[in-house]
């Protein structure tokens, strides 16, 4: 079927491509960061509640897998 306009197109605002690329970069990295962060932070409960750590062994726990995923991941 033909598809007839019979006035102007409106196409918009033309698209700012290193803003877009910003934009993706920053919740690709967003992410990556929040899905270690909860990685990590259920890790560390299940060391804390169910392991026999403790609240002092959780923390613990919690904080060295995050100093090694903030290496690893960088």
């Amino acid at each position: 079927m033909d598809h007839h306009h019979a006035g102007p197109v409106e196409t918009g605002a033309p698209m700012d491509y290193r803003e877009h690329e910003k934009t993706y970069d920053l919740f690709l990295a967003g992410a990556k960061w929040g899905t270690m962060m909860c990685v990590v932070l259920l890790i560390a409960m299940v060391a804390g509640f169910y392991a026999g750590g403790g609240l002092l062994g959780g923390i613990l726990v919690f904080f060295i897998l995050n100093a090694a995923g903030f290496y690893l991941l960088r």
